[in-house]
């Protein structure tokens, strides 16, 4: 079977690593990929947000199936296009339609669906620059802090969590009357703040049945002890220790069910990964945020766990009978650190030489923003590589990943050195 797997970061290469284990695949391409995914499959230096020439390319590379990465093109479509085209139509997409995807495209969509099916979520409300005093009047009938999210996809950057209710009137005005977001923030939901531990939990359905993938904790903050700017992920570990069978046991009966069977009475053909943030209060779980496809970096550690194959999982997802796939789990602890470029989440310098990548032993090098040119890789993005081990233990496998991540180097090297201590030291 011929594959197209659409992304360029850390997801892609972990999705297309585990891809490359299963005999069910002849060729894989990645579109656009990055410098390791070079060596697993075909990168194809297309746009993935321009359907055209997907067309062109599933066509002529005889495509069969097209796994999509990121949120984008979801939000946008892909999906309804693959399958309204007589010529593209028998392509198998593992990503939701158009509909199912503003799940995450917009967040006062997936509220609305929330209350709507009973699914437990933060009290909210939504709004835009012409009924700003209400937003203002909102906010004072909350207690401090303040979380203000974009409406639309902000690169994972669009939510703010503010301390005074001051700032927090500042910062509404600018998301919806100076753009803070571009048109993300056009639209503003305002919600009451979730005190709790924050995990996520990966479902894969074929908008009926549905198997439970590993749970993960990420580390959004630039800074130690979760300080600074939110980025898109500085580290990632799986299994999450808190979250026991009696925990999962509530998500999968309070949150998972309600929200396939929402699909299936709202009429959204959805077929495909649905990433649930969570905050766990007291033994309870509620649904911070939906996103329509894995996340990263916790793809980095959640597949790696999968002994399955992931490609024939794929195949009982786009022809409706996951139900008859096994999905078999490592019992190993996974945790993945990321490095980035020197000034990210804001200005950073690309095309910086990476060296050391040979030196790596008993962890996984996943590429996010790299590139190779004449047989270098260079740095292409924020968010540059994670290193991911494996092992029993979270002090075992964060060794692993810490010593290899201190072979590999190039200018402006910046990762987080406290990642998992807060699950450590508190025994959570």
């Amino acid at each position: 079977m011929n594959i197209l797997l659409l992304g360029s970061g850390g997801r892609e290469h972990a999705l297309a690593l585990k891809m490359r284990e299963s005999s069910l695949l002849s060729k894989l391409y990645i579109a656009p990929g990055n410098a390791g995914t070079i060596s697993v499959g075909t990168n194809l230096d297309i746009d993935i947000n321009n359907f055209n020439i997907i067309k062109e390319n599933c066509l002529k590379l005889n495509i069969e199936m097209i796994v999509v990465g990121p949120e984008a093109p979801l939000v946008n479509g892909i999906h309804d296009f693959i399958k309204e085209d007589n010529e593209l139509k028998h392509i198998g997409v593992v990503g939701p339609k158009k509909l199912g995807a503003t799940l995450e495209g917009s967040k006062d969509f997936s509220k609305i669906f929330m209350e709507k099916h009973n699914i437990p979520t933060a009290k909210y409300k939504s709004f835009t620059k012409e009924n700003l005093q209400e937003g203002y009047k909102f906010l004072e009938t909350l207690s401090p802090p303040f979380v203000l999210k974009a409406d639309g996809l902000a690169a994972g950057k669009g939510v703010l969590i503010l301390d005074k209710l001051s700032n927090a009137k500042e910062e509404l005005k600018d998301m919806l009357c100076n753009s803070k977001f571009g048109e993300a923030s056009t639209t503003v939901v305002i919600e009451e703040f979730l005190k709790g531990i924050e995990l996520s939990v990966f479902v894969l359905t074929d908008g009926t049945n549905y198997k439970i993938l590993p749970s993960a904790k990420d580390y959004k903050r630039i800074g130690e002890g979760d300080t600074g700017l939110n980025t898109g992920g500085m580290g990632a570990i799986s299994p999450v220790p808190f979250a026991d069978k009696d925990f999962l046991d509530k998500v999968e009966e309070r949150v998972i069910k309600p929200t396939i069977n929402g699909f299936k009475k709202d009429n959204i053909d959805y077929k495909g990964f649905i990433f649930i943030g969570l905050m766990n209060m007291n033994g309870d779980p509620f649904v911070i945020e939906y996103n329509v496809r894995m996340g990263d970096p916790e793809t980095e550690v959640v597949i790696p766990r999968l002994k399955s194959d992931l490609v024939d999982l794929f195949l009982g997802v786009v022809n409706g009978d996951l139900d008859k796939k096994e999905l078999i789990i490592s019992d190993e602890i996974a945790t993945t650190i990321m490095a980035v470029s020197g000034g990210y989440p804001e200005a950073y310098d690309k095309n910086i030489v990476i060296t050391g990548l040979e030196n790596i032993t008993g962890s996984t090098v996943y590429h996010a923003g790299t590139k190779q040119v004449n047989g270098e890789v260079l740095t292409n993005g924020g968010r540059v590589l994670s290193v991911t081990s494996m092992g029993n233990s979270i002090e075992e496998t964060l060794e692993k990943s810490y010593k290899n991540l201190g072979e590999i180097n190039y200018k402006g090297k910046y990762y987080r050195k406290d990642i998992g201590q807060d699950l450590i030291k508190n025994n959570i």
